[in-house]
């Protein structure tokens, strides 16, 4: 294969380079020569040759690779997909229009059997984030979390339904930590009109809805989206999760009865808004839309007190990485 390359629509076999140049808003998808995807190893970093890319170790706990454009020294993050598989990974991040919360794709690679999708840089999740401050002050939570109910209802309104939500999967845009985005669409399901029924039980332990956890029927995709608001939320103002349990089927039975207690510390619009994401009937739950319409974004917050967290309790604390009940995924 020579130097130059073509340019194609991620939904056309064959395309034209006339045809692409009225695609703008979608990314470019360039077909290369087949590199070498770096190796999982616990020894030096691998380093390989993408394009214009060097990619580095991965980054934080999650799949995406660093990457560095060696024309520019920009550094961006990638994520390696099996080049028959990129298509439907990415059907969602292509059908939902352009939004600031959303991670941009900056270029796209296929090889023979890769396809390398370049991001934009981020810089540490939310995640990690909580736990280095136990949890956070409600001024800091309400500026954050509106930020995700926001990217969430843009979604849910274009037809996304996210089912893995969890606190890990917004990252930083700025190194003040002020503005956060989605990291990724790759676990989203494209729905198919307004239907938002899933069969499928897909979703990490932590966040699960209790619908989810039932044996038959199905579940409306953007009610359990909300629910996991509801719990992610719970984390950033209390410091842990509401259901814990090392063993699996004890948090299974605790989710599916909806019971949990949130802590005076949290103030009564938090502790409404938390109780109307998590309500164990999915009817009864607040759309993404209106979660944004809560009073609590409006309030005037206090100073919170220091998170005295009891030592009895210190196993449901925002868990490690290496820990993490919600790294395991059983639903899918």
């Amino acid at each position: 294969m020579n130097s130059s390359t073509a340019r194609f629509h991620p939904y056309q076999r064959h395309a034209s380079k006339t045809n692409i140049e009225t695609t703008t808003p979608l990314p470019n998808l360039t077909i290369g020569l087949q590199p070498t995807p770096p190796k999982r190893t616990t020894e030096a970093p691998q380093i390989c040759k993408v394009g214009k890319y060097i990619l580095l170790e991965r980054s934080g706990g999650g799949g995406l690779h660093k990457a560095v454009n060696i024309e520019t020294q920009t550094e961006y993050a990638c994520k390696i997909i099996d080049v028959n598989k990129f298509r439907e990974t990415l059907a969602p991040v292509f059908h939902i229009t352009s939004h600031e919360g959303i991670n941009k794709v900056v270029e796209i690679l296929v090889s023979d059997s890769y396809a390398y999708v370049f991001f934009e840089r981020s810089y540490g999740d939310l995640h990690s984030y909580v736990r280095s401050k136990r949890r956070l002050k409600e001024e800091e939570a309400s500026k954050l979390f509106s930020q995700i109910a926001c990217v969430v209802s843009h979604c849910h309104s274009s037809g996304v339904v996210l089912r893995d939500l969890k606190l890990r999967k917004f990252v930083f845009q700025n190194p003040e930590r002020t503005k956060i985005k989605l990291e990724g669409l790759e676990d989203a399901c494209l729905l198919e009109g307004q239907d938002d029924i899933l069969e499928d039980k897909h979703g990490c332990p932590a966040y699960v809805s209790p619908e989810i956890l039932q044996s038959q029927g199905g579940y409306s995709g953007r009610a359990a989206d909300i629910w996991s608001l509801g719990v992610m939320l719970y984390t950033m103002v209390v410091g842990r999760y509401p259901f814990h349990d090392s063993e699996p089927t004890a948090l299974f039975t605790k989710i599916r009865r909806g019971h949990f207690a949130i802590p005076d510390t949290v103030s009564s619009k938090a502790k409404c808004l938390i109780r109307s994401m998590m309500r164990r009937d999915p009817d009864e739950r607040l759309m993404a839309s209106e979660v944004l319409e809560h009073p609590w974004f409006s309030s005037s917050f206090p100073i919170s007190n220091p998170c005295r967290i009891d030592q009895k309790l210190a196993d449901q604390t925002v868990p490690d990485l290496s820990t993490d009940v919600d790294n395991a995924s059983f639903f899918i």
